[in-house]
């Protein structure tokens, strides 16, 4: 894969967060990280995360915290993503299928509808 492959996962991918940004605080826009905070401040003073795509050097990183949060977010993800964890809240990839975008649309809804469900977004 060239780096140019990643970037064109790394733009769908954004693409599934881009519409939180108006109510979460964009962190970082370049046209290799995308980081989003919800304004929910925690007991350390920091902001609680929500999600971010960045590319690294062998694939491109999805983070989801609420799937951290709220470990049952990821009781019915299908076997193909979960393939992709890594760790208890982000999925590598090195190219998508609909069948991903899909999925981690619908994830990142489910997630965030529960950060709303506990006050963390308006």
């Amino acid at each position: 894969m060239n780096q140019s492959d990643f970037v064109a996962v790394f733009t769908q991918l954004k693409q599934i967060l881009t519409p939180y940004a108006a109510s979460l605080d964009c962190i970082k826009d370049t046209g290799d990280d995308y980081y989003l905070n919800s304004r929910h401040i925690m007991k350390n003073k920091k902001a609680l995360f929500f999600a971010a795509v960045n590319i690294k050097k062998r694939y491109v990183s999805f983070h989801l915290m609420p799937v951290y949060v709220f470990p049952e977010l990821l009781d019915t993800l299908s076997p193909q993503l979960k393939k992709r964890m890594q760790g208890k809240s982000c999925f590598n990839f090195t190219r998508l299928e609909k069948l991903h975008l899909d999925e981690l649309s619908a994830l990142t809804s489910a997630g965030y509808r529960k950060y709303q469900d506990s006050g963390y977004v308006p």
